[in-house]
């Protein structure tokens, strides 16, 4: 299985970063999601991700350091909680990690939410 390695960039539309590996398990999203494509963009991770819990099996571990997300963004990522829950859900080790900075409450609210939408547990760690 292949893994998805996507550089960030800060145009007149941000794609965060990501680093989804397939030997580790450890899946990254970092940076700011603010995309013009939003949906075909998530959905290559979404795909990526069935693909894993299909075939490879494996624990995952799902790191977000997102700063921004848009609500776009924040549609696709709650589909991407909700396929880590019903991983979960199967009996198979998945950790969720969500990365903010200690004065952006806002963040940590949305997180929060989103964690509630999705039925499952997020760490919230500060930077």
């Amino acid at each position: 299985m292949e893994n998805i390695e996507i550089k960030g960039e800060k145009t007149e539309f941000f794609i965060p970063t990501v680093n989804f590996n397939a030997e580790t398990g450890i899946c990254e999203i970092a940076g700011e999601s603010y995309l013009e494509e939003t949906f075909e963009f998530y959905q290559k991770l979404i795909d990526w991700l069935t693909k894993y819990t299909v075939e490879v099996k494996e624990p995952i571990i799902f790191n977000c350091k997102l700063t921004y997300f848009n609500t776009a963004s924040s549609k696709a990522i709650l589909e991407i909680l909700r396929l880590l829950k019903n991983y979960q859900t199967e009996g198979h080790r998945t950790s969720i990690n969500w990365y903010y900075h200690e004065w952006d409450d806002d963040m940590k609210m949305e997180v929060e939410d989103l964690g509630l939408d999705a039925d499952v547990e997020i760490s919230l760690l500060t930077i």
